[in-house]
């Protein structure tokens, strides 16, 4: 803990040393959070007033997991919205599987994880939900024509190194997928970095935007979803090489293909390959894709026929009510009538 809290005191702010947090409604002792390794247990105590935005990091990390494989034969729901930085002990089940894996899927929920946690608590300080924390002063530089420096800068550098002090505390061992791990919690993290932009704001009479104040921000987090899915799709399969160290015997890894373009810290890696999540296997943590919708159109993966897996698919009819024939009224309401539709909904056998 020592980075993050030169990091906190260079900023000149306190930190906090209760030994208990509120992960959810209800405040809980630190060491009642199952399958935290001793390092995580030292940080929830030290740094209690961020653990709530920790654990809505990974919730909208696997959230956001969950919606971009949607309609692919995993689809993220095997993982628990705790499993990747709060490890094993949550869930002895098939959504362990997946996580200890060293697959392309393990690589995108540990990274889509720990960018979560970064995003959560850089969004935290900047709202003011933390004392230890703030905005950003540092990265403003010369403003442009037209506009000065305002509001508040998110710090998603003091998010970046929360993220990095809790999650990769796991991740310790010399073994290769321990530096797999490292290595797609740090691209994660690296995607805020890459996609902060500046937001500004218009003043003037009338909106007429005689100045404007600007301020770095981070992009909704769908778009780091998005950035982070073409990772996953572009991902760099590696071999595990052993050697020996002066501490014992260390696994590394290097590009299986040498042809290829060699990973850089921004893409994803992994070493396994992953199964094909068409039927239910406790072994590898698939839920197989039966009783999955479809789409009876698509040739894409979400189509019956890939989806599906060659198995066929069933079709039955449901009904939903909906709004519809809605007017304008001056001035100012919409009223709408009840409608019920009928649509065709499409299953995997």
């Amino acid at each position: 803990l020592d980075a993050l809290g030169t990091f906190i005191l260079d900023r000149k702010t306190a930190s906090v040393g209760h030994q208990y947090s509120s992960l959810g409604t209800q405040p809980i002792l630190c060491g009642s959070i199952p399958g935290l390794v001793p390092k995580q247990l030292r940080f929830c105590r030290n740094y209690v007033e961020i653990m709530p935005s920790v654990a809505e990091g990974v919730k909208i990390g696997i959230q956001e997991c969950q919606h971009q494989f949607r309609g692919r034969r995993w689809n993220c729901t095997t993982i628990n919205d705790n499993l990747a930085i709060f490890g094993p002990v949550l869930d002895k089940g098939n959504m362990c599987i997946i996580l200890f894996s060293a697959t392309r899927e393990s690589a995108f929920v540990h990274a889509i994880a720990s960018a979560g946690v970064a995003f959560a608590v850089t969004r935290a300080c900047a709202e003011g939900s933390a004392t230890i924390c703030g905005c950003d002063t540092r990265h403003k530089g010369t403003p442009g024509e037209g506009w000065k420096w305002g509001g508040c800068s998110e710090d998603v550098e003091f998010g970046s190194m929360v993220s990095r002090e809790f999650a990769d505390a796991r991740e310790n061992r010399p073994d290769a997928r321990s530096a797999m791990n490292r290595h797609n919690n740090e691209a994660g993290r690296t995607s805020l970095n890459d996609n902060m932009f500046l937001k500004c704001k218009c003043h003037g009479l009338s909106g007429s935007c005689e100045v404007k104040t600007c301020w770095w921000s981070q992009p909704d987090f769908r778009a780091i979803g998005d950035y982070m899915k073409d990772k996953y799709d572009s991902a760099s399969e590696m071999v595990v090489e052993k050697h020996k160290e002066s501490r014992g015997w260390v696994e590394t890894l290097r590009p299986k293909y040498n042809y290829f373009k060699p990973p850089t810290d921004r893409d994803l890696v992994y070493y396994e390959s992953s199964p094909n999540f068409c039927d239910p296997n406790p072994q590898t943590g698939s839920f197989g894709t039966r009783d999955r919708i479809c789409n009876l159109t698509s040739h894409g993966i979400d189509g019956c026929d890939l989806l599906c897996c060659g198995r066929g698919h069933n079709t039955r009819t449901e009904k939903r009510k909906e709004k519809c024939h809605c007017i304008f009224h001056w001035c100012c309401y919409v009223s709408c009538q009840e409608c019920v539709r009928v649509y065709d909904v499409h299953t995997c056998k």
